[in-house]
């Protein structure tokens, strides 16, 4: 457990940890499962923005602006690089090949760039009303979190992986269903507890959403990679802050 704990801090956050001895598949498939534990410090960033947001009466939109800033940091943008090189991968050609080549190059296309800009704006205009009250500011925390557990969906068994090198490559495949279970139902009574209802529509919200992109990667790529685990984080936020909103208000 102390390697999978290392691996989920090293990857996931900018925290300096001392490397795993060995990334096993058991060690990636745990960190997978620690994920949502791993970021709390990210999660607890965004609170923390949000609540002297409120306390120094800064517009919603600046807040929100900011938190998601400080979450890109905290993470080393590494997801948004994922979102935005599976968005111009799948859309650069409908050969495989071709596709994970040009995901592979890093270099942000117009699809990128256009997803890039289309998820930051949800995830800022759902966040800037949450940002205005303790609780929002809570579950907004709560929520950053919440969104890791995609990454146990994206490298269940059975899931096929694009590729056999690159960054996700070791986690492909590595989760079994049972541990995810367990790990989606704390995720949805820790949301239920913190949010009502709402909570529940969020989960239920992005884990549709992440099943449609690891379905589309599939039949497209073959599997998925390090960059659609990046992009399944994100759009899980996302789908996450725009469903707990749809589902009611919180505080």
């Amino acid at each position: 457990m102390p390697d999978s704990w290392r691996l989920a801090l090293g990857t996931l956050t900018v925290l300096r940890v001392p490397p795993p001895r060995a990334v096993t598949p058991v060690v990636a498939g745990r960190a997978m499962l620690l994920a949502p534990l791993a970021v709390l410090p990210l999660g607890l960033l965004v609170t923390v923005v949000g609540l002297l947001g409120a306390r120094l009466t800064l517009p919603p939109l600046a807040v929100a602006l900011v938190a998601v800033g400080a979450l890109a940091a905290g993470s080393r943008a590494l997801h948004w690089d994922g979102l935005s090189d599976v968005a111009d991968g799948l859309t650069a050609s409908y050969d495989p090949a071709r596709s994970l080549e040009v995901m592979r190059s890093g270099a942000s296309g117009p699809a990128g760039v256009l997803a890039s800009v289309v998820v930051l704006g949800v995830q800022v205009a759902c966040l800037a009303p949450l940002l205005t009250s303790t609780r929002g500011a809570l579950v907004a925390g709560l929520l950053v979190c919440a969104s890791r557990a995609a990454l146990a969906g994206c490298c269940l068994r059975g899931v096929p992986g694009a590729r056999r090198d690159g960054l996700g490559a070791a986690y492909v495949g590595t989760v079994r269903l049972l541990p995810a279970l367990g790990l989606w139902s704390v995720a949805a009574l820790a949301l239920l507890l913190a949010a009502g209802w709402p909570g529940l529509v969020a989960l239920a919200v992005a884990a549709g959403v992440v099943a449609a992109l690891v379905r589309r990667v599939v039949r497209r790529l073959g599997g998925v990679t390090g960059d659609v685990l990046g992009a399944a984080v994100e759009l899980s936020l996302a789908a996450m802050l725009l469903g707990v909103l749809t589902g009611g208000p919180v505080g």
